[in-house]
């Protein structure tokens, strides 16, 4: 029983954030999607190799795939397979789901970006984010809150000590 348990800490986790994601774009909806890898992509996975942040998600032939993201292979995994770091990955949603997001897309300009990857089990799953790319001074704003929250932080633990 513990076997197991200890196995299941192990296989779950986050493996890569998005965080230029969140910064240059406004996140509408969150979706869970599947994705396909290969075994050498698996173990690159496992150290921690990937980088999201030129990623972003398209929809070709009525699928959706991950374009951009780079999984660069370990040098002792992958000996006897022509690694492409960079290649186009098929995400795995339901009919319904991949049916929402072509008509967000298409009809009201919404684009499809990588938030993070994760375990779940010993699935690789991808949060992907509906999105609206942010003007420059929606991206100041966000900077001004962020900075006046700390501030706020900063206050409240100075005023709790002198207390």
């Amino acid at each position: 029983m513990t076997k197991k348990k200890d196995a299941d800490k192990a296989g779950s986790g986050t493996i890569a954030l998005n965080k230029r994601a969140r910064h240059e774009y406004h996140i509408d909806e969150r979706f869970e999607a599947g994705i396909a890898l290969q075994g050498w992509e698996v173990k690159s996975l496992r150290q921690g190799r990937i980088n999201l942040g030129d990623a972003y998600a398209l929809v070709k032939g009525g699928e959706i795939h991950l374009f951009g993201a780079s999984i660069p292979p370990l040098i002792t995994a992958s000996t006897h397979v022509v690694a492409e770091d960079r290649r186009t990955r098929k995400l795995l949603l339901h009919r319904a789901e991949i049916d929402k997001l072509v008509g967000a897309i298409e009809r009201k300009g919404y684009t499809l970006i990588p938030l993070a990857l994760y375990w779940k089990g010993n699935r690789v799953k991808v949060e992907l984010g509906l999105a609206r790319g942010k003007q420059a001074h929606d991206k100041r704003d966000a900077e001004k809150e962020r900075d006046w929250n700390r501030e706020k932080q900063r206050t409240m633990r100075a005023h709790n000590r002198e207390a």
